[in-house]
């Protein structure tokens, strides 16, 4: 059972938001944390992202993926608008940096994301999106505006007490980099996106 370890409000470049780290002890060093804009109202739908850790693409602006683009564009979309980002502690769909470096070595040899991943024995996707409900039921969400283009982000929400109020995309235009991924991403995880990649 995950439960509230700390929390401060924090300054960004995109404005002020409340961080929450969950965890289920407070030695944890890894904690899911919960980014709660500051014009949050919460007698309405919540705007709300989940977000899984993405060290290349938010850290190290890898163009491999879109993920640090899309941090940015859901911090931005909060600020303005009201809403919680659920920062998921599950790299590379949670299979950790180490694969997830190994699993792009494969790709530069002509694997794409999905096929990388199983050639290594991992799932094509390991993450588990129920620790995200976990925290919106701690934080008494009860129905959300979920920042997704990913079927199975809308499944998780269908499938817990919370409604889905709407689904708002949170599209970013492939580059030559990323382009191939996105395709994965469309093609065998049926993500939303619209055009073509």
């Amino acid at each position: 059972m995950i439960k509230i370890q700390a929390e401060a409000n924090v300054p960004t470049e995109f404005g002020t938001f409340r961080m929450i780290a969950f965890s289920e002890n407070a030695d944890d060093w890894m904690p899911h944390i919960a980014i709660i804009a500051e014009n949050t109202d919460f007698s309405q739908p919540i705007n709300t992202r989940f977000h899984s850790e993405c060290i290349t693409g938010e850290v190290f602006h890898s163009q491999k993926c879109e993920c640090g683009q899309q941090l940015d564009a859901a911090m931005n979309y909060i600020q303005k608008n009201g809403g919680v980002i659920v920062y998921l502690r599950q790299e590379g769909r949670n299979i950790g940096i180490i694969n997830k470096l190994k699993a792009y070595s494969l790709q530069e040899k002509g694997f794409d994301t999905v096929a990388a991943n199983i050639k290594l024995g991992l799932p094509a996707d390991n993450r588990d999106f129920k620790i995200a409900i976990e925290i919106l039921n701690q934080l008494e969400i009860k129905s959300v505006n979920l920042l997704t283009n990913n079927p199975e982000k809308i499944k998780a929400i269908e499938e817990s007490s919370i409604e889905l109020n709407s689904r708002i995309p949170l599209q970013i235009a492939a580059n030559e980099a990323s382009r191939e991924y996105l395709k994965t991403k469309k093609e065998y995880f049926g993500h939303l996106l619209d055009g073509k990649i």
